[in-house]
């Protein structure tokens, strides 16, 4: 191994590894990587446009697909750039001040995003039991602020997370066996007790997942009351086809979620270089899917994609 890969060329950074024990085919690596995060940005950016710019799309739904679509952009860009920086160019240099940030922006997208889908569960609710008055509950202005609340919420839960880093000390060893600065990852590198930022950090996770799936569970039990209220079986598949792309996007989020999650703080016997692997498909996959899913499954922004690919 190359003397680089074990010291930094400055005394004060962190040492970013990439997939330890891969290092001969980073490069090859990396360009599945490049490509998929490339799909996922066009496939989002799309998203993003094709709804700021037709006026017929401006409604609480497509507000919320938007707000999912700025996570997943955020998410893997907080990310990949520096990842691909490793494995193509060797720059595995970060500084202390650089790593925290990141890890901040990459835990805080990502409790935006649970947010996010909590409140896409409500407005499917609200869409199927009270359809009438659906934009006078959830108006564009309400969706706006429920936004800005789970924003708020986010930096709140996440931020005591660097706080709580920044007061270690770090070892001599500096060097991270992973693509991005993951909060255990870190922890590890510290020579400080981090009792604290370890139980802090499970705690959070667990609070933050166990509330929102369980919101997610009582909104589909109320959605499911809603539906059997209904007397036309054309009305009941309408109704249910509305929840099939969110139900999808939940599948694909918490489980890839939960997995990378659980497998860094109890899967002693996988292997580094399955869990950082499947770390950074995490980040990569749900930005590609997302957009797909609600492109397939909306059918209004499905019409909107066709008029635009087909004008070009």
């Amino acid at each position: 191994m190359a003397n680089f890969n074990l010291t930094s060329s400055k005394p004060s950074a962190l040492i970013l590894m990439g997939i330890p024990g891969l290092e001969a085919a980073h490069i090859w690596i990396a360009i599945p990587f490049c490509a998929c995060y490339t799909i996922g940005l066009l496939g989002n950016v799309m998203v993003l446009f094709i709804v700021g710019k037709e006026q017929s799309l401006h409604k609480p739904m497509y507000l919320l697909i938007c707000f999912l679509a700025l996570t997943d952009i955020s998410m893997s860009t907080s990310v990949i750039p520096k990842t691909l920086c490793i494995l193509w160019f060797n720059l595995k240099d970060i500084t202390v001040g650089g790593c925290l940030t990141q890890m901040f922006f990459l835990h805080m997208v990502i409790v935006m995003q649970s947010a996010v889908l909590v409140t896409m569960a409500f407005d499917r609710y609200i869409a199927i039991s009270n359809p009438l008055r659906y934009t006078t509950i959830l108006s564009n202005a309400r969706v706006v602020n429920l936004g800005l609340v789970c924003l708020i919420r986010a930096v709140l839960l996440v931020l005591p997370l660097p706080l709580l880093l920044s007061r270690l000390p770090f070892c001599a060893n500096r060097i991270i066996p992973h693509t991005y600065c993951e909060h255990i990852a870190v922890a590890k590198v510290s020579c400080g007790d981090t009792t604290v930022n370890r139980m802090y950090g499970l705690v959070s996770a667990f609070a933050v997942t166990g509330l929102d799936l369980t919101l997610i569970a009582l909104s589909y039990g109320l959605i499911i009351r809603a539906v059997l209220r209904i007397s036309s079986k054309t009305a009941h598949q309408k109704a249910l086809n509305t929840c099939t792309a969110h139900l999808c996007v939940i599948l694909v989020s918490y489980t890839s979620c939960l997995f990378s999650f659980l497998t860094q703080r109890f899967g002693q016997s996988i292997p580094s270089q399955a869990h950082i692997t499947f770390a950074n498909i995490y980040v990569l996959v749900p930005p590609i899917f997302n957009p797909i899913i609600y492109g397939v499954k909306t059918k209004e922004l499905r019409a909107k994609v066709g008029k635009y690919i087909c004008r070009r």
